[in-house]
């Protein structure tokens, strides 16, 4: 499947986040492809996966383009595919597109977003970058991404937390670079996604609110009156 191939596909699409932190019920690979498979069976257009066996099991498992990572390190730190070793592994795994931190924050390898792009491109796959301001999205598209995401928005230092979706930042994206833009981040409902595409977004990512029971239940207990 070329680029183009590619992003016409997921053009007005759902992707869906079938990933689970560890220590979780659902951090398990079989799992997750079976979480991967019920996205597929509900209409989802592709599946983000988190780590090579599990991008690996996806891809043999289930018939639509994975989005892969490699989460490592401390939260505060880059961990979404930190390194150029961590970027090719999941491109090896199968996966159609690496999605990667592209942040201004140094990665612990001392690579730039652009090596870690020619390296990926260079294993056969595409890259997401994964960003937290307008400016890091600019940046990483001129790099050679051939996705922005919004990913970052609200989880990285120095940008503001929201409850919800960051859709000024989906919109200031599309209209200012030339790639496809990926919503993604704190979408909980339709109408949030059907917003983010009304605002330029090529497609959507909804994780929490479709693959994450724990959290699903916790926001429901959270929300009974006090016994």
């Amino acid at each position: 499947m070329t680029t183009q191939d590619l992003a016409d596909a997921l053009r007005g699409r759902l992707i869906v986040s079938c990933q689970a932190p560890p220590g979780d019920p659902m951090c398990e690979t079989s799992t997750l492809v079976r979480l991967a498979g019920a996205a597929a069976a509900g209409g989802g257009a592709a599946v983000r996966a988190d780590g090579p066996e599990v991008v690996a099991a996806i891809r043999d498992a289930v018939d639509l383009p994975v989005i892969g990572l490699w989460k490592d390190g401390d939260v505060t730190r880059v961990r979404i595919t930190p390194t150029v070793r961590h970027a090719v592994a999941i491109a090896e795994a199968g996966a159609a597109v690496v999605a990667a931190d592209a942040t201004d924050r140094p990665r612990p390898d001392g690579s730039s977003f652009a090596e870690l792009v020619e390296a990926v491109h260079a294993a056969g796959a595409r890259v997401m970058a994964d960003v937290s301001t307008l400016a890091e999205g600019v940046r990483a598209a001129g790099q050679g991404a051939d996705f922005v995401s919004t990913t970052l928005s609200g989880y990285v230092p120095g940008t503001p937390e929201q409850d919800g979706p960051d859709l000024a930042l989906v919109a200031a994206l599309a209209a200012a670079v030339d790639v496809p833009v990926v919503a993604e981040g704190r979408i909980s409902t339709p109408e949030q996604a059907a917003e983010a595409l009304a605002l330029g977004a090529h497609s959507v990512v909804v994780g929490t609110a479709i693959t994450a029971p724990t959290a699903l239940t916790a926001r429901f207990v959270a929300g009974l009156p006090p016994l």
